[in-house]
């Protein structure tokens, strides 16, 4: 095989060391008589795979940050280890894709140069570790967090116009190595094959956008109104969750809409705490050691008070953001302690916000006396009851008896024939999609949907029309005034033509100046 123009034997040497690990010059390979064989061929197109593989494996990873808290939570319930596992699997991520794109970068070029594409063994090996690695991946997502599927099938809402256009340049650089390849070949029937193959991937990715839909494609006037927010335990970003100092922080967000968790203490009475134990958000651990792994109820509220809610906060960062407190927020956080439903609702009150809670834990075999002690609370504090959001399935009827104010919000989609109409629901953004968000509020149906975090999700849900959102970072999408992208579908059809008649071009262009 004769080096085209251009390629020196210092270049073809400095690319074969790390692909090939040999430091042979180009004029020895010829005396060698070294050529790429069929074996080489299978192994680079395995390296390609492999790519392909971790880049899909990037994008999910990138995808389900949005949902990473939930993750590191529940690692936590399992081993009492805290720890951000986004960083992890991003360091990880991110090795494995630098790897195999710098390999399949030195076997592009190398066939560039004209030198054989000799794959040391040691990279055999890891490329299979590599593709080993993403496989376990992906089969534990499936397994334990099958949901992220439908976050990618969401997310391709939000990216699928930008990964046509990556794909299709990735694809037109390409080009250069396949003419080279083509062009140097003797087997007539590869030749063919490969020419083919790449054929119809590409006409496969110019016809794509007929495939790709978005609720983002639309014109600027048909834009529904920005979702109001909902402070997920209130503004865990930037304060301990489900304190008062998290309510504040709220506030300063723009939210609307306070969501926690209540439960009842072993002398009745109603305080907020998300988990059934009290050993992620409390020192309870410090102070009442044998009692730890008890469930949250079985404390009196005197227990309760003695507990620090917020130093736990400041030590095990559940979000970077911790990291850019003032020093009055950190001494806040300190400060805070475990507030009961009657100081969260004089909170809400004067801020003029909703309160929305789950009442937990729903199997308790004294429920309903939580449910009546929990309304004697809201009935007392004097709370207008529109600004009570009830979530709880539970003797859901006798809270409509004894509080005929309170805004009930169901936790599933609406059903036929139901004996009165659902006015509101509460949903895991995967479980509705854009066109039964888009029905939901032609039939003026409030739909809220939890928990979203990251501007391209919102921006999905916002261009679908959902009412409010509930969010762990509220104080950015407060500075949102309007979607990531919004495209008329005009612009997006002359965006279409435009890159695909350019790849076309450049194409050819490379085909004939490689011949």
């Amino acid at each position: 095989m004769a080096d085209p123009p251009g390629c020196c034997s210092a270049c073809a040497t400095c690319l074969l060391c790390p692909y090939s690990c040999q430091w042979i010059t180009a004029k020895k390979e010829k005396r060698k008589g070294l050529r790429t064989t069929k074996y080489d061929c299978s192994w680079f197109l395995f390296l390609f795979c492999v790519f392909l593989f971790t880049l899909v494996w990037l994008y999910f990873a990138i995808i389900i940050l949005n949902d990473f808290h939930n993750f590191n939570e529940f690692i936590y319930r399992q081993s009492k280890l805290w720890l951000d596992w986004s960083l992890v699997l991003l360091i990880a991520t991110a090795v494995l894709i630098s790897y195999s794109s710098v390999l399949l970068v030195l076997a592009l070029c190398l066939q560039l140069c004209g030198q054989p594409l000799k794959l040391h063994w040691v990279h055999k090996i890891l490329l299979i570790l590599t593709a080993l690695v993403v496989a376990a991946a992906f089969t534990g997502l499936g397994i334990k967090w099958a949901e992220e599927w439908k976050s990618a099938r969401i997310s391709l809402q939000a990216t699928g116009p930008f990964l046509h256009i990556g794909a299709v340049g990735g694809m037109t650089l390409l080009a250069w190595p396949l003419a080279s390849f083509i062009y140097r070949t003797r087997n007539t029937g590869l030749r063919v094959f490969v020419l083919l193959v790449y054929c119809a991937a590409m006409i496969a990715l110019y016809l794509a956008p007929l495939g790709i839909t978005s609720p983002c494609i639309m014109e600027e006037n048909q834009l529904p109104p920005k979702p109001a927010l909902v402070g997920h335990r209130g503004a865990p970003m930037l304060a301990p969750e489900n304190t008062l100092m998290s309510v504040r922080k709220a506030v300063d967000c723009d939210v609307q809409v306070f969501e926690t968790d209540v439960m009842v203490s072993a002398d009745g009475v109603p305080f907020l705490m998300h988990d059934e134990e009290l050993t992620r958000t409390t020192n309870v651990q410090a102070v009442f050691p044998e009692r730890a792994a008890l469930n949250s109820t079985a404390f009196n509220w005197t227990d309760l008070q003695q507990l620090d809610a917020g130093t736990w906060f400041l030590e095990r960062r559940p979000f970077p953001t911790v990291q850019s407190l003032s020093p009055d927020d950190r001494q806040e956080a300190a400060e805070q302690r475990i507030p009961s439903l009657e100081q969260a609702l004089e909170a809400v009150k004067h801020s003029n916000l909703s309160i929305m809670f789950d009442l937990r834990p729903e199997n308790h075999s004294d429920y309903q006396n939580f449910v009546n002690v929990t309304l004697g609370v809201i009935l007392q504090s004097g709370i207008p009851l529109q600004q009570v959001l009830w979530l709880p399935d539970g003797f859901r009827d006798d809270v409509k008896q004894q509080a005929p104010g309170v805004q009930h919000i169901y936790g599933r989609k609406r059903v036929e024939n139901e004996k009165e109409p659902v006015l509101h629901v509460n949903l895991p953004y995967q479980d509705m999609s854009s066109e039964e968000i888009r029905q939901y509020r032609q039939d003026n149906i409030s739909v809220n949907l939890y928990v979203v975090n990251e501007p391209w999700l919102f921006s999905v849900l916002w261009c679908s029309g959902v009412s409010s959102v509930t969010t762990n970072a509220c104080q950015v999408l407060k500075e949102m005034k309007r979607p990531i992208w919004l495209l008329p579908s005009s612009t997006y059809f002359m965006i279409w033509i435009v890159v695909d008649c350019v790849s076309f071009l450049i194409i050819i262009w490379a085909f004939v100046l490689m011949k």
